[in-house]
């Protein structure tokens, strides 16, 4: 969520950001909306205030009228005075209920508008309305020539019986997989890889969160209201599926305040996703690229303002560590303004790359959200001196699962038909090669 305040003083700066991610956000309605919400609460101030001294005022002449009867003196003019300031404290009351009555659908209007404007572009994001604009970091690996025509993922993993997308289809419909025998192992395997290299090389601590959340989780990072459309809700109950370890994750923290100096705090932890993927068509709908559940490692870090860029760098460093370590080739890019996410404020793309496809493929997403989350979730951190701020959040895949499958099985596949096993995954699989 973007600071009012920044809404309010600089308008035009925030319709500028905006434009450059592709959102037409009218703002007007937002400013009207702020400016009637301060004038009540201003409003409601002065009444306050005014009940206040008209309270004084009943204990002063009380005070006075007391000391009166003791000395036979007559009360009779302060109590009067004492029964008119009681009858206005009583009406600016029912004023000021009145003026919260007014207030409460003013603000949580306000509320409701203020959580469909997406995040503010870095000032370094590459300017640009779409994926064609996306600018390449870095290439690391070369794409390994084939001496034979090679298949794609979805016909190997078919071929060698380690994943059966008919059967899955027959028992949860289309966009599903179902891993058999090395398949199954192979899709374990790589969680526990990837869980223990961010935990015990860099430093992560894992977590194995719930996959069911409420509005309040799916709201503080992003997800709700904008994209109900793309999640799966339970029909009897406030609880939704997850897209993301992110949501989960960033939630363990909501209405927290961190301790001085205990940042930055960072947690892996692995998932089962689901999401509707309902824009996907052609190539995208077969095999493991576009499920509508699939398995993700995740990465993310509450971290200080003045560090959350160089967090986004080793962030997307350790994401990177894992496809070196398989030894698969693939690019960075940073995604320009209007490619980004809702909650971004500048992201990286890890892409891989797929022989079947002949291009790099996405395989994790790495984003640095500043402040956005930490105000819709309310997370604070307490520095050395002054008041608690908000923290900076981000994360990352630190791999989709399926898609490093996928990557795997077609980067390492040999002319008969088996795949070689990467070197990292041999002691975890217990096998040098999947075949038949």
């Amino acid at each position: 969520m973007l600071d009012i305040k920044l809404i309010r003083e600089e308008p035009e700066k925030v319709k500028e950001a905006l434009q450059k991610r592709g959102a037409d956000v009218g703002l007007e309605e937002i400013l009207s909306l702020d400016q009637a919400r301060r004038e009540l609460l201003s409003a409601i101030e002065a009444k306050r205030a005014e009940r206040n001294s008209a309270s004084e005022g009943v204990g002063k002449l009380m005070r006075e009228a007391g000391q009166a009867k003791k000395e036979g003196r007559s009360s009779a003019e302060l109590e009067v005075e004492v029964g008119k300031l009681k009858e206005r404290s009583s009406g600016l009351g029912k004023e000021i209920a009145e003026l919260d009555n007014q207030l409460r659908p003013i603000e949580d209007s306000l509320r409701e508008l203020l959580l469909l404007v997406p995040n503010i572009p870095h000032e370094t994001v590459p300017v640009g309305l779409d994926a064609s604009k996306n600018e390449i970091i870095r290439r690391v690996g070369d794409p390994r020539e084939f001496g034979f025509e090679p298949k794609a993922h979805w016909d190997i993993g078919e071929d060698l019986n380690i994943i059966d997308f008919k059967r899955a289809a027959k028992i949860a419909g289309a966009r599903f997989a179902l891993y058999l025998g090395a398949g199954a192992q192979l899709e374990r395997a790589l969680i526990n890889f990837m869980l223990d290299i961010q935990s015990r090389e860099h430093g992560y601590t894992e977590v194995f969160p719930p996959v069911l959340v409420n509005k309040e989780s799916m709201t503080a990072t992003g997800q709700l209201p904008k994209f109900a459309e793309d999640l799966f809700k339970c029909a009897d109950d406030d609880l939704w599926l997850i897209p993301t370890a992110e949501v989960p994750v960033t939630n363990i923290h909501r209405e927290d305040v961190f301790p001085v100096g205990k940042l930055p705090v960072k947690y892996t932890a692995y998932t089962p996703c689901f999401r509707r993927e309902a824009g996907a068509h052609g190539r995208e709908t077969r095999g493991l690229i576009r499920q509508h559940q699939f398995n993700k490692v995740e990465l993310v870090k509450f971290v200080e303002p003045e560090t959350s860029y160089a967090e986004l760098e080793s962030l997307t460093a350790d994401a990177e560590s894992i496809l070196q370590k398989l030894e698969l080739p693939y690019r960075v890019i940073s995604l320009c303004g209007g490619d980004l996410g809702f909650s971004a404020a500048k992201t990286y793309d890890i892409e891989v790359w797929l022989p079947s496809y002949n291009e790099y493929k996405e395989i994790s997403s790495c984003s640095n959200f500043e402040d956005f989350q930490a105000r819709r979730a309310n997370i604070r951190y307490r520095p050395m001196e002054g008041k608690p701020l908000f923290v900076h959040t981000l994360n990352g895949s630190g791999l989709a699962i399926g898609r490093t499958v996928a990557a795997i099985l077609e980067n390492y596949q040999q002319e008969d038909g088996s795949v070689v096993v990467p070197k990292v995954l041999k002691t975890y699989l217990q096998m040098d090669t999947i075949s038949v």
